[in-house]
């Protein structure tokens, strides 16, 4: 049966491909994106479709926000603050614009009584070394003081705040905590890894690896994710609750610097710079981020299908077309 759904953020990596796939199943699709990270080409393929409109305008606008939460019957709220170099750069608007904007789509799908896919982050899951990370293990943040914390710390209180819509109004609305997410339309521009590494593998430029290269990460593709998101929005048994959406393969980032070499056949040399060389010291990273996987696989069956070593693949023909 077709739906009514609503994608904030829609323009941008993750909710363009959402977008696409709900209209492929025969959904109508709205989407509201301020265009400062995402972009319309992102959604060249369905923009012109019949069932697809688009309003560039800020989530913070409420009365914009209320007619379209209004025409909608589910909400994939993923409009943020993308990237590390930006969230440093500005933890005000990173703070601002995602509490700020969460409370205006809660109340009004609240309100309303819509169905909201809250997207989360495995950055909520701090410093912890508690592996892999369990959606009821403890959240282990760093001081105040580090502004790389700011995005964590905001993500969080949406977490806080829609479970206590949930608990309080009886919103129906699910978390899903995204690891590392990767696929063909992620930007380089605001310090995403391995779009960096291809383009500048491409390029026959240094291949940038920040400290040294140790730190351990499960990447995991934007089509399984957009497969995980439509089975919680739309399963009423999973309102209310927490899912990791991400993959159980690691790599360290000096490996995948590796791998991209191999895959583009690069002459690019390896180069590793110091945290404080590549951001500042109002930085600090965890080594290993890994999902424990089952409760959404209990759920929903979920189980990733595309590897590593076929996403650069992916992301290496998108950004060789695009040039």
């Amino acid at each position: 049966m077709s739906s009514n759904f609503l994608i904030t953020g829609g323009a941008g990596f993750i909710g363009s491909h959402l977008a696409e796939s709900l209209i492929a199943d025969g959904h109508r699709v709205q989407v509201i994106d301020d265009l400062s990270t995402g972009s319309m080409k992102n959604l060249e393929s369905v923009i012109d479709h019949p069932r697809f409109t688009m309003a560039v305008d800020t989530i913070l606008n409420r009365e914009r926000m209320a007619d379209l939460i209004d025409r909608a019957d589910y909400v994939c709220h993923l409009a943020a603050v993308v990237g590390t170099r930006r969230v440093l750069a500005s933890s005000i608007e990173t703070i601002h614009n995602i509490v700020n904007g969460t409370d205006i789509v809660l109340e009004l799908a609240s309100a309303k009584g819509k169905v909201v896919y809250l997207a989360s982050t495995s950055e909520v899951y701090g410093k912890s070394t508690d592996l892999p990370f369990h959606e009821d293990g403890d959240l282990v943040l760093g001081p105040t003081t580090k502004g790389r914390w700011s995005y964590a710390c905001s993500k969080a209180i949406d977490e806080h705040l829609s479970l206590a819509y949930s608990r309080e109004y009886k919103l129906p609305v699910v978390i899903g905590r995204h690891f590392n997410t990767v696929g063909p339309r992620q930007s380089a521009r605001y310090g995403m890894v391995l779009p960096r590494f291809v383009e500048q593998a491409l390029a026959e430029e240094p291949i940038t690896v920040y400290g040294d290269g140790n730190q351990r990460r499960c990447f995991c593709y934007v089509g399984d994710v957009v497969w995980a998101m439509k089975r919680l929005i739309m399963q009423p048994k999973h309102y209310g609750k927490v899912f990791n959406i991400g993959a159980s393969e690691e790599i360290t980032i000096f490996e995948l610097a590796k791998l991209v070499k191999e895959k583009t056949r690069s002459s690019s040399k390896i180069v590793f710079i110091p945290y404080h060389l590549a951001y500042d010291d109002n930085f600090e990273d965890m080594q290993r981020r890994i999902p424990d996987l089952t409760r959404i696989e209990e759920a929903t069956g979920y189980k990733p299908q595309v590897g590593i070593g076929e996403i650069i693949d992916l992301i290496m023909e998108q950004q060789m077309a695009d040039t």
